[in-house]
């Protein structure tokens, strides 16, 4: 991509309840743009790295046998009112509207129960078990108030995976499976250092969960860690009885404030004995499915990364989720610095070297370098009269260190180790 074609722009002005550091920096470089409270736009570098951050989940999910749809976010009353969470008492973030005809409808917050629905229509026999399904779709919650930047919106992309099995065996197996593919998901994310799987509350699913906690002086959680042993356990359920349950005390773990970034459940028969979903077993008996949810925002995700990688300059992408891998930067107006600087991008990109060229004419180099760091692109490569006479490039890498000046000769190799 020219920079001079990318329609979007760095700002200096932010809306004035806009307090969260991850909507400052998305904002002010120009990856999302504000609708409205709790709703963003993504903008062509911000949609680059949320889809970044799907096809790593998607991969994960793929590789423990899960199967991709999508349902709809239009629900009907009918879906709902079998687990009673159709009622605003019960569930309170509902967004609901009528059709022209007068029958009510509303826009899904999750979708447990339409995919319990759905599974009526194919399941039946225990050799239709088990059956792992999820979704990147997009979820309505009414919240009372919106916060956080992309942390916490009334309209967000999640990812949810649901398994259906014959038994508890079959839910312990698959969840652990899951567990270990979110381990490795926030791994890829370059969050794996700071995020704990966190020992929690099941909510109205069911007596316990896990969730996926990212440590950040931000945070809005609070979880009790123990380095020594690696376990983390959520505020609202530190108590002796559950602490004593990994045999330590509650001055062996230290507080620390952290982002929810995924959490996975246990959902037994819940959904499957409210809404009929039931199978015949080998011996001609009926049983109920036994479910389990595993759910990931990815722009949630995305939020958190910023929130943990970031400088007084702007965001600190890691490489495989970064807009692109490469800023060019291009010095000067001379014809020799716009050829060699287009000879540059020419190649990475035929060697499958994701680039920006920052090719505008008439800014000056001060607010290029600025708008580079704001961006957070990992390598940047500036193109220089003085460099050209010297046959090098100079680089610099996001994270920190000193440039590097490297002969043109060698730039694909260096990349080349450095993105691997």
């Amino acid at each position: 991509m020219k920079q001079s074609k990318l329609f979007t722009k760095t700002s200096k002005t932010l809306p004035k309840d806009e307090v969260s550091l991850n909507s400052q920096l998305l904002l002010k470089s120009g990856f999302i743009d504000k609708e409205i409270a709790g709703a963003y736009s993504f903008l062509p570098l911000g949609h680059r790295v949320l889809n970044k951050i799907i096809n790593i989940i998607r991969e994960e999910m793929n590789a423990i046998d899960g199967q991709e749809i999508m349902l709809t976010a239009l629900q009907a009353p009918a879906t709902w009112e079998p687990t009673d969470r159709w009622d605003d008492e019960k569930m309170d973030v509902w967004f609901k509207t009528e059709l022209k005809n007068g029958n009510q409808l509303g826009l899904a917050p999750t979708h447990e129960e339409p995919l319990t629905k759905l599974m009526k229509k194919f399941i039946n026999s225990y050799k239709d078990l088990p059956v792992f399904a999820y979704q990147f779709q997009t979820k309505f919650r009414n919240e009372t108030r919106a916060k956080s930047g992309i942390l916490r919106t009334r309209e967000f992309i999640m990812k949810d995976l649901y398994s259906f099995g014959r038994n508890q065996q079959d839910l312990d197996e698959y969840y652990e499976r899951a567990k270990a593919a979110y381990v490795k998901i926030f791994d890829r994310l370059g969050l794996g250092k700071i995020t704990y799987v966190t020992f929690a509350s099941g909510g109205t699913f069911c007596k316990f969960s896990h969730e996926f906690q990212t440590l950040c002086e931000y945070g809005e959680d609070l979880i009790y860690i123990n380095e020594e042993k690696k376990i983390a356990i959520n505020r609202e359920i530190f108590t002796d009885d559950i602490i004593s349950e990994f045999g330590l005390k509650r001055e062996d773990f230290v507080e620390k404030k952290s982002i929810e970034v995924g959490n996975i459940f246990k959902l037994g028969t819940k959904f499957s004995d409210a809404l009929g979903l039931h199978y015949v077993a080998e011996n001609g008996e009926r049983f109920p499915v036994v479910m389990g949810s595993y759910g990931i925002g990815p722009a949630r995700t995305m939020g958190t990364i910023v929130e943990t990688c970031n400088d007084e300059k702007g965001i600190i992408w890691p490489k495989n989720i970064a807009p692109y891998h490469v800023h060019i930067i291009s010095l000067g107006k001379e014809d020799t610095i716009a050829a060699e600087s287009e000879k540059l991008y020419n190649l990475l990109c035929a060697n499958n070297v994701e680039t920006l060229w920052d090719d505008r004419p008439n800014v000056n180099p001060g607010a290029k370098f600025a708008d580079s760091d704001l961006i957070g692109c990992p390598i940047r490569i500036t193109v220089s009269s003085k460099n050209l006479e010297n046959k090098q490039y100079e680089v610099k890498r996001r994270a920190g260190g000193n440039a590097e000046f490297i002969p043109q000769e060698n730039i694909l190799a260096f990349l080349a180790n450095e993105l691997k």
